[in-house]
């Protein structure tokens, strides 16, 4: 695989030898996970910005995608959320140093691990949980499936601190608007004992998100016992997916 870098940064404001710092991650973020850098683009923007256009070949026959889920597989999750809601305290310096050193953990730590291991287990599909948050992608994958999902919002690993920035007013845009388009829609069903917070946590915009795996029933608890064995600590088992034809997500505590 290949890589060009994509920036914009405040050259004429800000030092350079950030830009260095971040172009430095980024390279070693990429060497790590096998990709070359093959050149870029950059523009002076008063707001810094980075990313990576990826270029790549893969085999048709092993591609795993999220329209694959079956009634009784089990839902896994590879990482802890809340990093939107943490990077927002950080942006607007309100997040303490522990919370900001475990959320940039969580962000670069690569997904590698948890995919070459759930590809030994036949998972059913896979989605990278993003912008749309847990409760986006798994949407994702039920419509893709034509099933429904239960989602149990008390294994889902979150953060720790995360819901004493919410109590600060730390949701970003992104979050709140997914939760607002889930709020409004009839494909998720929330029961009435799930407080806001949890909700937003459950839709917020993930960056460097885990994997979010569908597993047939007797190879979850092997999955997850190798995952956590192989460092990926936080993986849990969080739901299941079940029979409807009108693809809804119901979320409830266990």
């Amino acid at each position: 695989m290949a890589a060009l870098n994509l920036v914009a940064y405040p050259a004429r404001t800000r030092p350079i030898d950030k830009l260095q710092e971040i172009l430095r991650g980024g390279a070693d973020q990429a060497s790590a996970a096998g990709v070359s850098i093959v050149g870029g683009h950059s523009i002076d923007d008063p707001e810094p910005k980075y990313g990576l256009a990826v270029m790549g070949l893969v085999n048709p026959a092993e591609v795993i995608t999220n329209a694959g889920a079956r009634p009784g597989d089990r839902l896994i999750l590879t990482k802890p959320l809340g990093t939107g809601i943490i990077s927002t305290a950080i942006k607007k310096q309100m997040a303490p140093a522990d919370v900001t050193a475990r959320a940039i953990q969580v962000m670069t730590t690569l997904n590698e691990t948890a995919s070459k291991l759930m590809k030994r287990f036949q998972c059913s599909a896979c989605t990278d949980v993003t912008g749309f948050g847990l409760i986006g992608h798994l949407h994702e994958v039920v419509t893709a499936s034509k099933v429904g999902a239960v989602l149990y919002a008390d294994k889902v690993p979150f953060i720790e601190g995360v819901v004493d920035l919410l109590a600060l007013d730390m949701a970003p845009g992104g979050t709140e608007a997914n939760l607002d388009f889930f709020t409004s829609s009839e494909a998720v069903v929330w029961n009435s004992d799930i407080d806001n917070n949890t909700r937003l946590i459950l839709c917020d915009a993930q960056t460097a998100g885990g994997l979010l795996i569908a597993i047939n029933a007797g190879n979850a608890s092997k999955l997850v016992d190798e995952l956590r064995l192989a460092g990926v600590a936080e993986a849990a088992e969080i739901g299941c997916i079940i029979e409807d034809s009108d693809c809804r997500i119901r979320v409830l505590y266990s």
